[in-house]
């Protein structure tokens, strides 16, 4: 930040003062104390707007010195969470309008128990978002996702997702605390702004309705991951049923599905494997030329639920030099046989344990609010990232090491991916067509 504001100084302070002949010296004070007024307010203005948005006391009364530091490194460093299931509170409380509601708002009030919820038969999700609340939690780049239903799988998904697309767009375009980021290098332009980098994330590879065609438009929109499956397979990819059925399934990536992937190396765009079956997880590791992401998802060794990354996954994981956003939803941080609440500390548990596996290198942060009803104690909405910093400070953490799990590591893996995208530039677009065999006839019209 420093080398925009000294641009700045130097603009204003190398500008000569002339004083006409013939004033006398209190003149001449005065004078230089009004164009030094003048200079201080500018810089105000210039450095203060986007560090008061910034501010790096968090609200509170009293800090711990550990959340004291917490608090100053995510000011000066963004914070880069991969995953915000917002755009999906926005369908289910709002009809998908953005212009009924207010972001600068509690929006605990706004959407509470007596709103109505348009799709009963997921869980009501309690607001945990708003521009307020992201500020208090120091939050400096989000992916927000875009999830429809599998309901919709072979049906309307396609629709449904460029209407999630689209309430994304609206928002960013409503509030000045967002700014639109497509690349690696917009993020941290937007942080050094003061803004809330904004990337789109496409969570599920059922709104891309089998063709590649779609996937491209999806990346002209901004789209900048996609998650190969939800919770529900397509017919090119398992998910993380598969894992669940018995026996487990190990199809994972068809032909296609490997298609897929190599047309999302060459956009430009990172392939997320969280909600997909193990064998999926390899097969894509084995295939993708670019850095993967788990956008959503925690230490299987920690917590044995299938959405969980397991240890052999973690190491190809490193080979691939991708990337794993630590979930903070109570159920996939602290299992059975004890299936307790959890607090902060079982959730730095996640991400020491992957630190100590594979490296610091491949972990990050992707808590999934709004997208799951309760989390651990203590980490209940966006305002609370600090308090998983502050954790890790008493952990011995370096700053070097807080600021790559923050958005370091993202960082890296954006760049990584933008590279091969660069690499591929001499490459046609994969034009590959799904086989008419697979789809399902009754829902499609054919080619």
């Amino acid at each position: 930040m420093s080398a925009k504001f000294d641009s700045s100084t130097t603009a204003l302070t190398t500008s000569p003062t002339t004083f006409r002949k013939g004033r006398s010296l209190n003149d001449r004070v005065g004078i230089g104390f009004l164009v030094v007024t003048f200079v201080a307010i500018i810089l105000g203005l210039a450095i203060g707007i986007p560090l008061s948005k910034r501010d790096t006391s968090g609200g509170g009364a009293s800090q711990s010195s550990e959340l004291q530091r917490a608090m100053t490194l995510l000011t000066n460093n963004p914070l880069i969470d991969g995953h915000n299931d917002l755009p999906w509170q926005f369908r289910q409380y709002a009809n998908n309008s953005v212009y009924s509601v207010n972001l600068e708002q509690d929006m605990r009030v706004t959407w509470n128990n007596e709103t109505p919820y348009d799709d009963t038969s997921f869980p009501r999700i309690p607001s945990q978002t708003d521009i307020p609340r992201l500020r208090a939690g120091k939050v400096g780049g989000q992916f927000w996702a875009i999830f429809i239903s599998c309901a919709s799988v072979e049906k309307d998904a396609v629709r449904l997702g460029l209407d999630a697309t689209d309430i994304i767009h609206k928002f960013v375009e409503k509030y000045d605390d967002f700014e639109l980021a497509t690349t690696a290098q917009g993020i941290t332009e937007a942080f050094n702004r003061g803004k809330i980098a904004s990337l789109l994330g496409l969570e599920g590879g059922h709104m891309i309705g089998n063709s590649l065609g779609a996937l491209r438009m999806y990346y002209r929109l901004g789209v900048r991951y996609m998650t190969l499956t939800h919770s529900c397979d397509v017919v090119w990819a398992d998910s993380v049923k598969a894992d669940e059925r018995t026996p487990p399934s190990t199809r994972g990536l068809s032909e296609f599905g490997e298609k897929v992937v190599l047309e999302m190396n060459r956009l430009g765009m990172i392939v997320d494997l969280s909600h997909t079956s193990e064998q999926t997880q390899k097969d894509a590791l084995n295939v993708s030329r670019a850095p993967v992401i788990f956008s959503h998802s925690s230490v299987y060794s920690l917590c044995n639920h299938a959405r969980n990354v397991k240890d052999e996954v973690l190491q190809l994981t490193k080979q691939n030099k991708g990337l794993v956003m630590i979930n903070f939803y109570k159920h996939y941080i602290d299992c059975a046989p004890t299936n307790a609440t959890g607090n902060v500390s079982h959730v730095a548990d996640h991400i020491d344990y992957v630190k100590d596996l594979i490296g610091v290198d491949y972990v990050g942060i992707g808590a999934d609010y709004d997208g799951v009803p309760v989390f651990v104690d203590g980490l209940e909405d966006v305002s609370k990232y600090p308090y998983v910093f502050e954790e890790l400070i008493k952990r011995q953490w370096t700053n070097e090491d807080l600021i790559k799990l923050a958005g370091g590591n993202l960082l890296r893996v954006f760049r990584e991916v933008e590279a091969v995208r660069n690499s591929m530039s001499n490459t046609h677009p994969f034009e590959d067509i799904l086989d008419r065999n697979l789809r399902n006839e009754n829902c499609t019209s054919g080619f």
